[in-house]
């Protein structure tokens, strides 16, 4: 019987394991870091709160949050709105429907290095595609990278491409719990198509809803992999996003006490913004 007793914790000890020693420690760590100063190498200097008054005097983190925020502006609304169209048209009943939802997700799960070099070969000035198009219909180029006012919006452009068909799966899944008798009722009552999507569709499925914003939030938030690799940050750190300048201070400068504090700043960011989302966009129950 007493050995027993000891079989539940015995189970969770792997997880238990697991938890402190990739999550708590890493947490802890980090936070007992940005109190310091070190580049690795050296031993850890404590330098007090000066990574929290230099965070509040850079005007480069500033520039990423800026950039990160550009990019929020015109991802979000941009992924939403197709993904919800393109989920509405699933939806119905039409031929290769099965083929096409497969198709929308396939960027997904392409890696994103992949899809990124891809598109930075179709962004490219003089042998894009598109501005080989433009050029063809009598239009001029656009420094789609090279341009600081266009480099950002290219980036949304590229990441809504290879991330909406995770978001079409997630409204389809919402949109068919919506009960059919809805729509009878509204149909007998003469209601249009947009009636319908307005006072029916959207409220059903308003915890899709929410969750798209929060995902697509955290998501663009931990922008790095596109500017990393197709920009570097610039034109002119038009491109710098928070992430890519956290690494940056990391693992270009050896600056981890600052890089910590950075981090630890835009965790707390991202939080306070899916708070104030959480208030604003879900219904209260």
């Amino acid at each position: 019987m007493k050995t027993k007793k000891f079989i539940p914790y015995f189970l969770v000890a792997p997880y238990i394991f697991h938890f402190l020693l990739f999550v708590a420690f890493p947490v802890v760590f980090s936070i007992v870091l940005t109190f310091h100063e070190w580049n690795i190498i050296s031993p850890m200097k404590y330098i007090g709160l000066a990574n929290y008054t230099r965070l509040f005097q850079d005007k480069f983190f500033s520039q990423s949050l800026v950039n990160t925020i550009i990019f929020l502006v015109i991802h979000i609304p941009l992924q939403i709105i197709i993904a919800l169209f393109l989920a509405e048209v699933l939806n119905q009943k039409i031929k290769f429907r099965g083929f096409f939802r497969a198709a929308f997700f396939l960027p997904v799960i392409v890696s994103g290095v992949v899809v990124t070099i891809l598109w930075q070969q179709l962004y490219g000035f003089d042998t894009g595609l598109f501005n080989k198009i433009l050029t063809a219909i009598g239009l001029g180029r656009i420094g789609w990278l090279v341009d600081p006012s266009w480099a950002m919006p290219s980036i949304a452009i590229m990441a809504t491409w290879k991330n909406v068909g995770l978001y079409i799966i997630l409204f389809l899944v919402g949109l068919q719990t919506v009960p059919v008798h809805y729509y009878e009722a509204a149909d007998l009552e003469g209601a249009t198509h947009w009636q319908k999507f307005f006072k029916i569709t959207l409220p059903m499925i308003n915890p899709t809803i929410f969750m798209v914003v929060v995902l697509s939030t955290i998501g663009g938030f931990s922008l790095f992999i596109e500017p990393y690799v197709m920009t570097g940050g610039g034109p002119l750190n038009s491109t710098l996003s928070a992430v890519l300048y956290i690494y940056k201070q990391g693992f270009f400068y050896y600056h981890m006490g600052y890089s910590a504090t950075l981090g630890l700043f835009f965790a707390l960011l991202i939080l306070s913004v899916v708070a104030i989302q959480k208030k604003f966009i879900e219904k209260d129950k």
